[in-house]
């Protein structure tokens, strides 16, 4: 255990330095917003300082583990600690975030509550990355949700409070299951619960009741993926939500789900992935195609950039389901991939909402004289959406098609019906991808319009922009840097499939 709590600070500094706003003298939102801005900078340098110099990337173990005694009538443990795969989600929060907060500048409406609400999503999102007790891991996939329902509530569209029922219930509710799957396995075999995640690994299970947890588990994680039939929350949730929210909805907390399929399905429950890992192929087979077709139909931008989403999680979720070290290392690596798209798309939304106060595509069109500078950086990121070669999504996407090919799970003739299918789902999002961006930008309707004039993109947009396209570029250009933190547990996860 480390001398210095540097997990606890991370976790916990946030939030309640995010308290501190309700004391600050009021001078107006500016100094609200940089007060929140400093945090999040701190944290991000903090988090940066703690992983660069005390993470071994050769240590497929836990690192900067943390436990200490917290309720000695529950027996229970703050156990706090990251490995490859954790590591990089963490730094993805932390990136978001900050910019996230710097794009909420229109905000002015009780400023206070809401730069607090962000730094509280903020601890709540790191919570369940950094967790080594699956106890902790419920409590701080809860306490995520009461900002994000707030923030829907109170700073959402027309529809807002319409949304934001939904998204508590089905997150809610969601919920349930992954607290009875954690009390199932940490009272498992003992008078005394077991919550570690090193036990719980070790820990061997009735194939029957394995099943049973990994159903329950598996709910709760496809919601908040999210995996179909359980994603209507999410588009109707990123059309009303202020664009801001919607960057940390789409960058980090669809990435949750993931990672809780990763830490719990995976690694604890191997037996009983082994038997679902077929079906979660054919799921997200499914989803890549199902989304990729509904996409085009949504009028509002913003509902279609979501579906987009959940068309490139199908992606993760075959990652997942292969079962080989390539096609997990692909997953995590297109967590980290559309973590930055798909906060980039909904930030370059809002920014154009802020300037046409308009929704709905068809009517939309010629905004690409007026703001030029959004058109480009609009183009640039659709472009990595689509996954253009150069970018980060191609390599993941490539990835997990290698990831496929190479397992040994499955038969040759499964492998390739499912990469023919994938392939399809990949000639369909351009068609998406494209029409959008024709939509809104070509053609003469709001060049040609009464008041035609639009501020062009501004220092804060660019640099928010460029901000996130440098890691899309980088990435793409150098995976190997994402690669280097995961593909040692990486190969411990998989070897439990081969080798036990």
């Amino acid at each position: 255990m480390n001398y210095f709590p540097w997990l606890t600070l991370v976790v916990v500094l946030p939030i309640f330095a995010g308290s501190l706003i309700f004391f600050l003298p009021h001078r107006g939102n500016k100094v609200i917003r940089w007060y929140t801005i400093c945090i999040c900078l701190t944290e991000l340098l903090l988090t940066t300082y703690a992983f660069g110099y005390r993470f071994q990337l050769d240590d497929p173990l836990m690192q900067l583990t943390e436990d200490y005694k917290w309720i000695n009538f529950f027996d229970f443990y703050w156990r706090l600690g990251i490995d490859g795969i954790s590591i990089g989600p963490i730094l993805l929060t932390g990136f978001i975030t900050t910019l996230a907060t710097l794009a909420t500048r229109p905000v002015t409406r009780d400023s206070r509550l809401f730069h607090f609400l962000m730094l509280a999503m903020y601890s709540g999102q790191i919570g369940p990355f950094s967790s080594r007790d699956l106890l902790l891991f419920f409590i701080m996939w809860e306490l995520e949700l009461i900002p994000v329902y707030l923030l829907l509530s109170m700073w959402g569209g027309k529809k807002r409070l319409y949304s934001a029922t939904k998204f508590i219930l089905y997150t809610a509710g969601s919920s349930v299951f992954l607290l009875i799957g954690v009390l199932g396995i940490g009272l498992y075999g003992s008078n005394e619960p077991t919550l570690n995640f090193e036990t719980s690994a070790n820990q061997s299970y009735p194939v029957a009741l394995e099943i049973i947890f990994y159903i329950g588990f598996l709910i709760a994680f496809a919601v908040k993926s999210p995996i179909i039939p359980l994603h209507t929350w999410l588009p109707d949730t990123h059309g009303e939500a202020h664009y801001s929210t919607c960057m940390l909805l789409a960058g980090i907390l669809l990435k949750m789900g993931a990672y809780g399929l990763v830490r719990i399905n995976m690694e604890l429950l191997p037996h009983a992935h082994s038997i679902f890992s077929p079906w979660l192929m054919i799921v997200g087979t499914i989803q890549i195609i199902y989304a990729a077709s509904t996409s085009p139909g949504q009028r509002n931008l913003k509902k279609r950039i979501a579906y987009s989403s959940v068309s490139h999680m199908g992606f993760i979720i075959i990652g997942i389901g292969s079962i080989s070290d390539t096609g997990l290392n692909g997953a995590i690596l297109q967590i980290i991939s559309h973590g930055f798209i798909g906060a980039a798309l909904f930030f370059l939304a809002g920014t154009s909402y802020d300037r046409i106060r308009l929704v709905y595509l068809d009517e939309m069109g010629g905004m690409a004289i007026a703001i030029p500078k959004i058109f480009t950086t609009f183009s640039i990121l659709s472009m990595a959406s689509l996954a253009l070669p150069g970018m980060s999504g191609f390599v993941a996407e490539l990835i997990i098609f290698f990831g496929i090919l190479t397992s040994q799970k499955y038969l040759l003739m499964t492998k390739i019906l499912i990469t023919f299918v994938m392939a399809i789902g990949m000639i369909l999002t351009p068609i998406y991808s494209l029409s959008m961006l024709r939509q809104m930008f070509y053609g003469y309707k709001l060049f040609n319009a009464p008041n035609s004039y639009f501020f062009d993109s501004g220092p804060r947009e660019l640099f928010v922009s460029i901000s996130i396209l440098l890691p899309v570029i980088g990435i793409g250009v150098y995976p190997d840097f994402v690669f280097s933190l995961s593909v040692d547990k990486v190969e411990a996860i998989i070897s439990n499939y081969f080798y036990r």
